[in-house]
C-alpha cells in the first residue's frame, strides 16, 4: 500500500488516498479545539464524513449537532455546512467528495506536514484570503457571515 503524504489544510491534517472511482477519499485529523472551514455550500459535490476516532460538532443548514466515533454525516449538494472539534482530543475522520475533483482544493492550499510550522501556516491570513477569493473555482460558495 502506498504511503500517502499528508498536508495541513486550514488547520486540518489531510491525507489524500487515490481512487479509481469517481470520488475523492481523504483521511483527516482535526486537532483539539480546532475550527473547520468557513460555512460553505457545494453546488455539485456530494460529501460524506465518517468519524473514526473522537467527535466533531457539525453545523448543517442552521442545525448544530455532534457526530461521534462510528457515526457519519451525509451532505447533499446545496447544503450549508461546516464542522469543528470542540473537545480536548484530536478527531480522526474520513471524508468523501463525489464526483472526483475536490482533491485539487487540498493540493492547492495544503502545506506539507514536514514543513516547519505547517499547521500555523495553513491558517495564516494570506491563505484564508486566497481561499475566500478562489473558493468558487472549487465548487465552494462561502456566504458572508450573518449580520446581528
Amino acid at each position: 500500500m502506498k504511503n500517502n503524504t499528508s498536508k495541513w489544510v486550514l488547520g486540518q491534517k489531510v491525507t489524500l488516498h487515490p481512487t479509481t472511482g469517481d470520488y475523492d477519499l481523504v483521511v483527516c485529523e482535526t486537532p483539539a479545539g480546532a475550527q473547520g472551514p468557513p460555512p460553505h455550500v457545494h453546488s455539485e459535490y456530494k460529501e460524506a464524513f465518517m468519524v473514526v476516532q473522537g467527535e466533531l460538532e457539525f453545523f448543517v443548514n442552521g442545525e448544530t449537532f455532534i457526530c461521534k466515533q462510528g457515526e457519519s454525516v451525509d451532505i447533499p449538494p446545496g447544503t450549508l455546512h461546516t464542522f469543528s472539534n470542540k473537545t480536548d482530543t484530536a478527531c480522526t475522520w474520513v471524508n468523501i467528495h463525489s464526483p472526483k475533483g475536490f482533491y485539487k482544493f487540498f493540493e492547492t492550499f495544503g502545506i506539507p506536514e514536514t514543513e516547519e510550522d505547517a499547521i500555523m501556516k495553513s491558517v495564516e491570513p494570506e491563505i484564508i484570503q486566497k481561499v475566500l477569493a478562489t473558493a468558487s473555482q472549487y465548487d465552494m460558495a462561502i456566504p458572508p457571515p450573518p449580520q446581528h
